[in-house]
C-alpha cells in the first residue's frame, strides 16, 4: 500500500491483526464469498474512510471497488463483525473498572445524512441545526465501554439508562463520574442502589446540594480526551451516515482501534 494513500498510523499492525484475525473469521463463518480484497486490507481501508470522512465513491483505488467495499462493510455491520472486534479489544485489559466517565457530544450531521426518519436514525434540530448525540460510558481517556446514539435535542439525563445497559456487568465500580446535566433524583437513586458513588455536581437550583468528591470529579477529563481522540477521526466528528447502525459501525471501529493503541500514541 502507497504511504501517501494509507499512513503508518492507519495501518493493522501485525499485533493487532493477530488478535482481530481468528475474531472476524469466527463472526463471519463460512457463509461469505472470498473477496479480492483480504480481509486485513479491508479494515485498513474503513480505517482510512473513517480518518478522512471521503464520500465512499472516492475510495482510493488501491482498496478496490467503492461500491464492493461498502456492502462488504455493511454486511459486516449486519453481522455485528465491527462491534465485536470492539468489545473484545476493550476487554483485554483485565484491571477492575473503579470509575466510570458518562457525557455526551453533540456531532453536526452533514447534509448527506439527511434523510426520512430523522427521529428513528438518532437525527435531531438543535440549535446548531441536524445534529446528533454520541453518549459514551468511558474507563479512561482510551476505553470506552459503552455507547449510545440519541437526536441533537435530546437531554443527556435521558439517555443514561442505555448507556448504563451497555456497561459491562461483571466489572466492580466505585463510583461513577458525570457533570450536573446528570444531576437527577432517579440516576441517584439507581446508582445508590448498586452500591456506586454518584460524583454529580448538583444543579444550582437545587433545593437540596448534595455533597461530590471535588478530587475524583476532576478526573471527569479522562471523557472529554476520548471524545477528542474519536473526533479525531473525520467521519465521526461529522456525520456522513443516513443510518444510524453504520454510524455506530464506524464508532465501535474506532473505539476499538483507539483502545489498542499505547497510551503514549497519538491518534
Amino acid at each position: 500500500m502507497n504511504d501517501s494513500v494509507l499512513s503508518g498510523r492507519l495501518r493493522v499492525s501485525d499485533a493487532l491483526w493477530k488478535i482481530i484475525e481468528p475474531l472476524i473469521r469466527e463472526v463471519k463463518g463460512n457463509n461469505n464469498a472470498p473477496s479480492k480484497l483480504s480481509d486485513r486490507m479491508f479494515v485498513e481501508a474503513i480505517l482510512f474512510q473513517a480518518r478522512t470522512g471521503n464520500p465512499w465513491r472516492d475510495l482510493p483505488r488501491e482498496f478496490g471497488d467503492w461500491n464492493a467495499a461498502y456492502y462488504r462493510f455493511r454486511r459486516w455491520e449486519k453481522s455485528g463483525i465491527w462491534k465485536q472486534i470492539w468489545k473484545h479489544l476493550q476487554s483485554l485489559d483485565a484491571k477492575p473498572l473503579r470509575y466510570l466517565f458518562i457525557d455526551s457530544t453533540t456531532v453536526r450531521a452533514h447534509q448527506h445524512a439527511a434523510a426520512g426518519g430523522q427521529q428513528k436514525q438518532a437525527m435531531g434540530r438543535s440549535c446548531g441545526g441536524l445534529t446528533t448525540k454520541l453518549h459514551a460510558a468511558c474507563a479512561d481517556e482510551r476505553t470506552g465501554v459503552s455507547f449510545s446514539l440519541s437526536p441533537g435535542q435530546s437531554h443527556d439525563a435521558t439517555a443514561f439508562p442505555a448507556v448504563w445497559e451497555g456497561v459491562p456487568k461483571s466489572r466492580w465500580l466505585n463510583a461513577a463520574v458525570m457533570d450536573k446535566a446528570y444531576d437527577s433524583d432517579n440516576i441517584r437513586k439507581f446508582l445508590e442502589n448498586q452500591g456506586i458513588e454518584a460524583v454529580i455536581p448538583p444543579k444550582s437550583n437545587r433545593k437540596m446540594l448534595y455533597p461530590y468528591d471535588k478530587k475524583k470529579y476532576r478526573m471527569r477529563q479522562q471523557v472529554e480526551r476520548f471524545f477528542c481522540r474519536i473526533k479525531g477521526f473525520r467521519r465521526i466528528a461529522t456525520r456522513y451516515d443516513k443510518l444510524a447502525c453504520t454510524f455506530m459501525a464506524f464508532i465501535h471501529l474506532v473505539a476499538a482501534f483507539i483502545a489498542f493503541q499505547p497510551s503514549s500514541a497519538k491518534t
